[in-house]
């Protein structure tokens, strides 16, 4: 139902699984850059289109809302919410009595900026575990938000700006809903302001906060990409919110003061999780380390890494 072309290929319609090299046809499981091509055709989630647009220009594309099944290529295909950011989808490819979900990008606990997580049962399961060392199980979510939160408060009580490091696309808008629930004003970077546009265009309220312009005002916390240049009035105190916080040297490799383990991806746990509710019949493990496969296999799973050189279609 599926082979490797250096790169995940449903075989019956051709189709290309977030491919970062233009193909013919192509579905994007969300708009991150590293799961996306200017493909000539590519199929994809009306909000993943709209960001897909924004991001590398209009392209041809086929919308796949959540739960409406189409037939294309001669398989039927249906996108599921993955709980990632806004638009990221799981797709169910069904082929008569065969059927595939590719998880892409997931992660099952809730967010206020996102749908949450639907795992359909199918026979084959294409997991995304990024996660998939024993190291990366998260605290609780609602924790870390309070801590966040409280350093937020501290800082800015402190006289200095929070400086809060999230990508462009997902961490950005949930810090900002957090922020804005919390009562902070926010001021957003310039290119996680314009994708916070289509968060709203699409019905995911964000609060009160404005395009950041060179000024910061006391009492503001500042929202930028990693990465980015801010210039700010006085001190800042640079926060960064992302799941590889877990490991000892984040703070330093990431170049922040403090970093915080709220992340958009599937923790280790949640990972068996999911394997558990898809109840496949076999599971292939990408963009993760292979041990998780020889975890899967040690509890009855029959796993196998997606890109080994013994196989090259299933």
């Amino acid at each position: 139902m599926f082979h490797w072309d250096n790169g995940l290929k449903l075989t019956r319609p051709d189709l290309a699984i977030d491919f970062r090299r233009r193909q013919p046809r192509g579905f994007l499981s969300h708009a991150h850059a590293d799961h996306m091509a200017r493909h000539q055709y590519a199929l994809c989630t009306p909000a993943t289109a709209a960001l897909y647009h924004l991001r590398l220009g209009p392209r041809p594309t086929r919308e796949l809302p959540y739960r409406e099944p189409v037939r294309w290529g001669g398989v039927r295909l249906t996108t599921y919410p993955a709980g990632h950011c806004l638009g990221s989808a799981m797709l169910l490819a069904e082929d008569g009595g065969e059927s595939l979900l590719y998880s892409g990008d997931f992660k099952l606990r809730t967010s206020r900026t996102v749908e949450g997580a639907e795992l359909p049962r199918a026979e084959v399961f294409i997991l995304e575990c990024t996660y998939g060392r024993p190291e990366y199980r998260l605290p609780d979510r609602q924790l870390v938000v309070e801590e966040f939160l409280e350093l937020v408060e501290r800082t800015i009580r402190q006289g200095a700006v929070p400086v809060v490091c999230a990508y462009a696309l997902g961490k950005s808008q949930e810090a900002t809903r957090l922020l804005t629930d919390a009562g902070f004003a926010v001021v957003q970077h310039a290119e996680a302001f314009r994708i916070s546009a289509v968060y709203e265009r699409f019905g995911v309220a964000l609060g009160s906060y404005r395009r950041y312009g060179g000024d910061v005002e006391p009492g503001e916390v500042l929202v930028v990409p990693p990465g980015r240049a801010a210039a700010v009035p006085g001190p800042a105190v640079r926060i960064a919110l992302t799941g590889w916080a877990i490991d000892k040297d984040a703070r330093q490799r990431l170049r922040v003061d403090h970093a915080l383990p709220l992340s958009d991806h599937a923790d280790y746990d949640e990972l068996f999780e999911a394997v558990e509710r898809v109840g496949a019949k076999k599971v292939f493990c990408t963009h993760g380390p292979e041990s998780f496969v020889d975890r899967l296999r040690e509890r009855g799973v029959e796993a196998f890494p997606l890109e080994p050189a013994s196989w090259r279609q299933h």
